[in-house]
């Protein structure tokens, strides 16, 4: 047993997210979203080091020692699985671990619309799962394919960096592949998986151009393709992904785009007014004929209108969905308020005045 395993099951006995810990400082944790520090010693440099050093591979700590950043995989066994994430800060080294639960949470255990079950019986397309780094949308993507797996019988591949939940095979042969451990790169695992009989191929995170190129082409060629982005709305993803390629491109890519896109999901976590954990609001974004046209015409300024009017699809506005967290009273109006596009529709709901809250 490593020494720094004890840190993780103190991790996992409170709930927490994450493990923060740097030279300098003594350890900390995420715990429903907010940081709280553990009553233990400053870590010195050379302690923490060794303590990390411990259960990172070796070409790991060969990569960390030439760059300053690296990221991978741990798994204790029995307890969880981790991403981790290893850093040089001003003390010295510095590392956070997020945990990846073994149990992957069904999408009606996290309380997802139907809607969002009904992706993975796509036969083909791309799916995108957008949100600040921390939304969870991992999660999401973990229940959607767990959906897949139990109801399909098909090939999926995984191209993680590192790989997060692990998919035992049901239904579907699941094959997970982790950059820089099995592949070099998501383009290089991307152009690869076409040529390996994928049905669903899952990318961790679009990159760049040449991932993105990829993933449209793969999605255009009859594969389903899910994928996540750090984008904070439908709109702005569709804008990414058209604006990441040069402009003389950028017509045929919205093109191609509006005939391979199935949907969008764009989240945000947020505090639970009961202290019990967190809990997300969702914009969905569905590709009907009038959405479709929208992209392909450059228009995405006006999706939000498509997605109020398209409700009987499935569809929803962020705004929408946090509005109805905060009126079941599971979120603060600060809350709202912070993490809302329109904030004049949430200004009301403040007890303070506006300039106490931060625009978010």
């Amino acid at each position: 047993m490593a020494k720094i395993d004890a840190f993780f099951k103190l991790m996992h006995d409170q709930g927490a997210s994450d493990l923060h810990l740097a030279a300098g400082q003594p350890p900390a944790l995420r715990i429903n979203g907010e940081i709280e520090r553990v009553k233990y010693k400053v870590l010195d440099n050379n302690t923490l080091k060794g303590m990390i050093y411990e259960i990172a591979p070796e070409s790991k700590i060969k990569v960390f020692e030439e760059t300053g950043d690296v990221d991978f995989g741990y798994e204790i066994p029995g307890l969880a699985r981790y991403r981790a994430n290893f850093f040089m800060q001003r003390n010295g080294v510095g590392a956070v671990f997020r945990e990846i639960p073994s149990q992957i949470m069904t999408a009606e255990q996290l309380g997802l619309p139907p809607v969002i079950s009904r992706l993975a019986t796509l036969p083909r397309g791309l799916v995108l799962v957008t949100g600040p780094t921390g939304s969870g949308k991992s999660t999401t993507l973990a229940a959607i394919l767990d959906v897949a797996n139990r109801m399909r019988q098909d090939h999926i591949i995984t191209i993680e960096d590192p790989i997060e939940f692990v998919h035992q095979s049901k239904g579907c042969l699941i094959n997970h592949r982790e950059v820089g451990n099995h592949t070099q790169s998501f383009s290089a695992a991307l152009r690869g998986a076409l040529r390996e009989d994928p049905d669903i191929i899952l990318v961790g995170e679009l990159r760049d151009l040449e991932t993105i190129s990829l993933a449209i082409e793969a999605a255009s060629t009859g594969h389903l393709v899910l994928a996540t982005l750090h984008t904070s709305s439908a709109p702005k993803t569709v804008d990414r992904l058209v604006e990441v390629f040069p402009a003389n491109q950028q017509a045929q890519v919205r093109s191609t785009l509006s005939d391979s896109i199935r949907a969008v999901v764009a989240q945000t976590l947020f505090r639970r007014t009961d202290r019990k954990g967190r809990c997300v609001a969702l914009e969905i974004m569905i590709a009907t004929p009038a959405v479709r046209n929208l992209i392909r015409e450059g228009k995405t300024h006006q999706i939000p209108s498509a997605i109020q009017v398209g409700q009987k699809f499935g569809m929803q506005l962020l705004d929408d969905s946090i509005m109805e967290l905060y009126n079941k009273g599971m979120i603060s109006s600060e809350e709202a308020y912070s993490k809302s596009y329109d904030k004049q529709r949430f200004r009301p709901l403040l007890s303070g005045t506006p300039d106490d809250f931060t625009d978010g």
